[in-house]
């Protein structure tokens, strides 16, 4: 199964990096990412496989927030196909 992550805030050192390394620990692979920095605000799409990450995508949202309050930003996770659903135009 794939996921999107979305992380948008201020910008700091160590956003990509902190988000990284705790998908890293848990075996999920980043298939793409790509970030850009809008007026001063860091935002980052990700696209990851859970297929063999050691926690499911509900213990992965329950992290990631905690992750998100530490570092000062938003942090969401969306299955793939309802992201998807979402977007078409």
């Amino acid at each position: 199964m794939n996921a999107i992550i979305t992380v948008v805030g201020s910008d700091k050192v160590g956003i990509i990096a902190k988000v990284s390394e705790f998908l890293s620990e848990n075996n999920i692979n980043i298939k793409d990412i790509t970030q850009t920095i809008l007026s001063g605000n860091f935002v980052m799409i990700m696209m990851i496989e859970l297929d063999n990450a050691n926690i499911s995508i509900d213990e992965l949202r329950t992290a990631m927030n905690k992750k998100a309050e530490e570092m000062g930003v938003e942090i969401n996770i969306m299955n793939e196909k309802v992201f998807s659903s979402m977007h078409r135009v």
